[in-house]
């Protein structure tokens, strides 16, 4: 690979162009960063007020980029009333969805970073709208390669050919806020080397500061708007300033590879911070092949497919465990490694998930697998989706309309990006609010979903997630999922042992599922104070069952001794029939505790110890035995009460008998 060399007649200024207009960056000297002085990584991050205070001392710059870009909306927007005028339904045009991508990929990085936020946001963005941003691209060429060597030298103080001992003469790829190198050090590691556009932080300060004000004005002029806008251009400013700030992608990754890096199928690249600025990051090179193409991945021996479901487990435990997650998983960011390992690239765009929202999500995924449409409504005014005031009685026939015909099928055959499509339908009519981080979630879901389906057509997210679902539900000690689980297998005051077997059937597929530590924690669970309202039904469902065993086994035997001594047998009564439901499931659920990995029947005995040392087995237990002399006492009052009736009507029609026949002799 040749290496780096400047060139020596550089002027000192190079001009390159981006949307036909001219941008002149300075070599001479650090690049002009506009709105931001301080050079430090924390002082990278979004600050409002710094911008606007920028920015009103330089109106006509202001005023020059508001005019191109009032210009292109103002044809589309006409386009639009165009269509109106016609009897086209604009929300449903394909065509202008097309033409806002491309207006939006032409305006710049900022406005791209908008195209691919409004792909997420069905609260602002009519369906057809939707599907078209979702396939957004960036499109701006290269800079050339004086300018990011001069970045380099700028950054970590030497040149490049001091630095690495190889660089690739072109950059093998460029996107919409960088370009990157593959090179090698002097110590001889192969390293991708990334380096941040020219000129970018004042063109994205400048962009925002007119979204922001055009934002607010519209939030105040337009009464039918919902959303906060001004907020949602503060959560695109703040998570595109993460993205350009290449330090904090590097804390990013390794953050990443604390909580993920442990896991066997996945790797995460190593970050050089010798070589590591605000606007340079080497890191390791990863050689690999793109998930999607299938040929050269399945000519390695890979499994595309699985290594799909090690992406999906891996993006659960990020949105549902740790709360840290990639926002960004579409295939350039997805390598199959030739050792079989999934690596994750490119750690700018991250989110964080609070664990009231993670909890959140859990319960909704168990009340939308189990069609309790009126929890679920509750659970998107607990997830910020609805404000607490907004009446439910509306909304909760559209999602069970939505929903229950999603749903209709097993869960193995829901797809994803169905169930969201339909979904944006209806939260475009009613009140709801997309909260950031769901936005970045849908995003991040329905692209893995498509990389996976364009593998297998059949593959379904959704399907691959609830085992992990159910194994956070059996094992997860946080109240917020006791409590669902206990709302999950209680229902009017009965245990519903189908849902048990359903989730223990769930669970034994999912990674790291640890039966014992199930056993442990139902233990402990139910014999916490928290885990009295189980106790109280578990008690109620011995005392039925034993009750019923015994009665059952009492006719049985009474039905042999008649048919031994020529008697006519009795017919089984309706309350000994059709009541071995509960026998089966938990006959399903011993199955099933047998084929789960790990399960060891001997495992069982320290369990059986601990529950019977317990004051609260012994109080169980006497209730119980209490609970069935109960219901043996009654029973025998009953049929006393019962007999003691049949001989006085007996006698009172023998003794009428009697007098109506003649005398014997």
């Amino acid at each position: 690979m040749p290496q780096a060399t400047m060139s020596p007649d550089v002027e000192s200024l190079d001009v390159i162009t981006i949307d036909a207009q001219p941008i002149h960056i300075p070599l001479s000297h650090t690049e002009d960063l506009g709105p931001i002085s301080d050079t430090s990584p924390d002082s990278w991050r979004y600050h409002p007020e710094t911008i606007k205070e920028y920015y009103r001392k330089r109106f006509f710059e202001v005023l020059t980029r508001f005019i191109n870009i009032a210009f292109k909306f103002s044809w589309f927007f006409l386009g639009l009333w165009w269509d109106k005028l016609r009897g086209t339904n604009p929300k449903d045009d394909r065509k202008r969805a097309i033409q806002l991508r491309e207006m939006l990929t032409k305006l710049g990085p900022a406005y791209i970073k908008i195209g691919q936020a409004l792909s997420t946001r069905p609260d602002l963005v009519p369906p057809t709208y939707l599907d078209e941003l979702t396939s957004l691209q960036d499109q701006i060429p290269s800079f050339p390669n004086e300018v990011a060597y001069r970045f380099i030298e700028e950054e970590l103080g030497e040149s490049p050919e001091t630095i690495y001992a190889e660089i690739s003469p072109k950059p093998l790829a460029a996107a919409s806020l960088g370009q990157v190198y593959k090179g090698k050090l002097k110590t001889g590691e192969k390293v991708a080397i990334k380096v941040q556009r020219p000129d970018l932080i004042r063109r994205i300060t400048l962009d925002i500061y007119i979204m922001r004000n055009l934002a607010g004005w519209a939030q105040n002029a337009f009464t039918f708007i919902r959303s906060d806008l001004v907020s949602i251009t503060d959560e695109l400013a703040t998570r595109i300033f993460e993205e350009i700030n290449y330090v904090q992608e590097g804390k990013n990754a390794e953050k990443f590879a604390e909580f993920y890096g442990h896991l066997p199928e996945i790797y995460v690249p190593k970050i050089y911070w010798e070589y590591t600025g605000r606007r340079v990051l080497t890191m390791e090179w990863v050689e690999g092949t793109k998930l999607t193409d299938i040929q050269q991945v399945q000519a390695k021996g890979i499994d595309a497919t699985h290594l799909v479901e090690v992406g999906v487990q891996c993006s659960l435990r990020q949105l549902l465990e740790h709360g840290f997650f990639h926002a960004d998983p579409h295939p350039g960011n997805l390598l199959a490694m030739d050792n079989g390992q999934l690596a994750y690239l490119d750690f700018g765009m991250m989110s964080h998930i609070k664990p009231y929202q993670r909890y959140g999500l859990i319960e909704a995924v168990v009340h939308l697998v189990n069609r309790d449409f009126e929890s679920l409504a509750n659970d998107y005014v607990k997830l910020d989706f609805l404000k607490p005031d907004t009446d439910l009685s509306p909304i909760i026939p559209a999602l069970s309309q939505v929903f229950g015909n999603a749903l209709g099928a097993s869960v193995a055959e829901l797809n994803f990006k169905s169930i969201t499509d339909q979904m944006s339908a209806m939260m475009y009519e009613f009140p709801f609010r997309v909260p950031a981080y769901y936005a970045l979630i849908i995003r991040s879901m329905v692209t893995l979903e498509g990389i996976a389906i364009g593998i297998d057509p059949n593959f379904k997210v959704l399907s691959k997630a609830y085992p992990y679902v159910a194994k956070r539900l059996l094992t997860d000690p946080s109240q917020e999922l006791r409590t669902s689980l206990k709302d999950l297998l209680f229902k009017d005051g009965s245990f519903r042992w189908n849902r048990l077997e359903n989730l223990l059937r769930n669970a034994k597929d999912s990674q790291d599922y640890d039966i014992d530590k199930v056993l442990d924690q139902a233990t402990d669970f139910l014999f916490s104070e928290r885990g009295t309202f189980i106790r109280e039904r578990l008690i109620d469902e011995v005392i039925n069952a034993v009750d019923l065993l015994g009665r059952r086994t009492w006719f049985n035997a009474s039905v042999i001794v008649r048919e031994q001594v020529g008697l006519a047998v009795q017919e089984t009564p309706p309350d000994l029939r059709d009541n071995s439901q509960t026998t089966e499931h938990l006959k399903n659920i011993l199955e099933i505790l047998q084929n789960t990995p790990g399960f060891d029947p001997m495992h069982l005995v320290p369990v059986v110890t601990k529950l019977l040392v317990k004051p609260e087995t012994q109080q169980m237990g006497q209730r119980i035995v209490e609970g069935l002399m109960q219901k043996a006492v009654a029973r025998l009052i009953r049929n006393l009460l019962l007999e003691l009736d049949k001989p006085q009507n007996s006698s009172t029609r023998v003794s009428s008998t009697q007098k109506s026949l003649p005398v014997a002799s």
